[in-house]
């Protein structure tokens, strides 16, 4: 992990890329994670690795095995209290959260797909698209040179778990094909404490599969065309028998790269999924709703051009565009009674679209890099609709929503002057907006036994931030940034505490977060390494006249911090070790309910057999520390548990 370094290298062209990066990203405190981290963690998934960014949190801290697909939001700078992703995630330029509910399929993110991960935690809106009002990380595949003509990994751990992977990357002409495919099962361990079980509790059983597909070919020396494909499954159980989800997605693009004097970066995309969910009673246990089908769809493309007007400057124009759409099909039951009956019968929908223009320029004078942009967005929530019926399919409500569209304006700038090759200064301020997600609008959910009811008058959030930091390499090998910021985000949606059952989803006035994050890295020898991380973000909610203004946001720490000492050897065994802290947060609101800090040890250690092969050990909290992910009035969620791994992999 490493602070952005300012790339000018656009001589050198990689098949399978995108266009390099404009000389001011830096501006905007960008930190990368690289392939060998992120084919080295404990976990083997890529919500783990991106604990190393202090400031980074899901709306739980479980990862994609024991989570609820739909809690799996990203957010940074404790800009939480809700589960949807205030961070905008991207695959090769692709927008990868679900239509619909705004989650993140991680469980379909296999990190030995990916090239690097670039995670910039403030930055407003740019040129990527709407969304990012709690920063961006940016994925990217893995290129030729990166990935083995065949490659494998086969795992045996805890719990009786298996994970199998797979590549074949051959070159097919001038370009290649990369099909690779990954499965993992397990019976997953008890989330309920000892002193809380019931017959009825399970443990989080999990079983998924992913395949992608990536193709690319040039088309002349300085121009190609890549497609990406991704299909998923993924089941999971959650604390009690009968409590299963299932999410699934069919994704594909199409890219076009050119990088001749006018440099062209054209992107279309198709994005299908679906989810269902079950909730069983936590008094009776027995099923209280089953939310059977949530189709969704997104469709999306962009248009960037890079026109050539001097070596001092880099200038982007042009204009991306996404359209959702999504339908929610429940049914719910009265689980009082041992027939379980049908009570109700539900259906809501709706669709969004937002279309943006930019312009963006980064101007270097000398040592000092300029950089600004601004966006104008038109957004649209339309056909929205929430119906319910009878056991007997009677249409008993029929709701429809007004159509609602606007125009929102953002804009970003920054600079950064590097007074020395050992000291770079840098600032920036900038604005960005969320819309609610249809999920938000419409749907509402039930974790037993509280209710949250959806808002159809939701509004989107909008975010004001300024940040300044200082990037130091001192010697050769050892980098410290350190960034102070501030961020409002007005409008923010949040799930209000109505009663000890009832919530609902509302707009407050804003969440005021501030804070400072700290990266280090050290190359102590061509073999050791160390890498460190750390935020502290004092975030409050302004809500005049609730009781919850001037309290934190739900789900928020205050502190966070990460560590990783790693020794790799170019012929002989590696070894890294991973140390995560957590600060306590709140469950709600209204701060009645914690959840205790947490302090975790991951390890892996691997060991070269020759002719390809690999044996590789991993151990997940390693410590065995106690986790909490979830504590309603003391009824609770815990974590990952000790979780060890044996395994084999090749590569030739």
């Amino acid at each position: 992990m490493a602070q952005e370094p300012v790339d000018t290298s656009s001589d050198i062209v990689v098949l399978g890329q995108g266009l390099p990066l404009p000389p001011g990203t830096p501006a905007y405190g960008s930190v990368t994670i690289d392939r060998d981290r992120l084919t080295n963690s404990a976990s083997g998934r890529i919500e783990s690795v991106l604990g190393d960014v202090a400031g980074f949190q899901q709306f739980r801290r479980s990862d994609s095995r024991s989570a609820n697909p739909s809690a799996q939001g990203a957010t940074l700078r404790a800009l939480g209290g809700n589960a949807s992703s205030r961070t905008l995630v991207i695959l090769d330029g692709v927008p990868m959260a679900d239509p619909f509910f705004g989650y993140i399929p991680f469980s379909a993110l296999v990190p030995d797909r990916l090239s690097m991960v670039r995670v910039t935690r403030g930055g407003g809106v740019g040129a990527f698209g709407a969304g990012a009002v709690a920063g961006s990380i940016e994925l990217a595949s893995a290129t030729r040179e990166e990935l083995p003509t065949v490659s494998g990994s086969a795992f045996y751990g805890s719990k009786d778990a298996t994970e199998v992977s797979a590549s074949f990357t051959p070159d097919v002409g001038n370009g290649f094909i990369s099909l690779s495919g990954r499965w993992d099962r397990g019976d997953g361990f008890l989330t309920t404490p000892r002193d809380q079980r019931v017959a009825a509790t399970a443990p989080a059983a999990y079983d998924g599969w992913s395949v992608g597909l990536r193709a690319v070919a040039p088309l002349a020396p300085d121009m190609e065309v890549q497609f990406r494909g991704l299909v998923f499954h993924d089941d999971r159980t959650l604390r009690f028998a009968g409590a299963d989800s299932m999410s699934q997605g069919q994704d594909g693009s199409i890219r076009f790269v050119a990088r001749g004097p006018w440099k062209v970066d054209a992107l279309a995309y198709i994005q299908a999924r679906n989810f269902s969910n079950i909730v069983i009673s936590s008094s009776t246990f027995r099923k209280s709703l089953d939310q059977r089908n949530t189709p969704s769809t997104g469709l999306g493309g962009k248009i960037e051009i890079r026109p050539p007007i001097g070596d001092a400057h880099v200038l982007r124009v042009g204009v991306d565009t996404r359209l959702s759409n999504g339908d929610m099909y429940e049914v719910a039951y009265n689980a009082n009674l041992a027939a379980n009956p049908v009570t109700a019968r539900r259906h809501a929908g709706g669709k969004q679209s937002t279309t943006g223009f930019f312009v963006e320029d980064d101007w270097t004078i000398g040592r000092l890099i300029l950089t600004g942009g601004a966006r104008a967005d038109r957004w649209t929530i339309t056909d929205g609709f929430f119906e319910t019926r009878n056991p007997a399919g009677t249409v008993t409500g029929d709701t429809r929503y007004a159509d609602r569209s606007d125009w929102q304006f953002s804009g970003r700038a920054g600079a950064l002057l590097r007074l020395s090759d050992a000291v770079a200064l840098r600032g920036a301020g900038y604005t960005g907006f969320r819309l609610p997600t249809l999920n938000e609008l419409y749907r509402p959910f039930t974790v037993f036994p509280i209710t949250t009811r959806a808002n159809a008058a939701l509004v989107p959030e909008k975010l004001k931030g300024v940040e300044a930091g200082v990037d130091l390499t001192p010697v050769k090998g050892v980098s410290l940034g350190v960034t102070a910021f501030y961020n409002r985000l007005d409008n923010a949606i949040s799930n209000r505490t109505i009663d000890a059952i009832t919530r609902i989803r509302e707009n407050v006035d804003a969440i005021v977060a501030k804070g400072v994050e700290v990266t280090a890295n050290a190359h102590l020898t061509p073999a050791l390494s160390l890498s460190g991380s750390y935020a502290y973000s004092h975030s409050t909610v302004k809500a005049p006249g609730q009781l919850f203004n001037g309290l934190r946001p739900s789900q928020t720490p205050r502190h966070a911090a990460s560590a990783t000492i790693a020794w790799q050897s170019e012929t002989g065994p590696s070894l890294s070790t991973t140390l995560r802290y957590v600060a306590k947060q709140y469950e709600d609101d209204l701060q009645t309910d914690i959840l205790p800090d947490a302090f975790t040890m991951d390890a892996v250690v691997k060991l070269p057999l020759g002719h390809g092969m690999t044996l590789t050990a991993r151990g997940e909290n390693l410590f065995d520390a106690t986790v909490v992910t979830r504590n309603v009035g003391g009824s609770m969620d815990l974590g990952t548990p000790r979780t060890l791994w044996i395994g084999f992999g090749f590569s030739y």
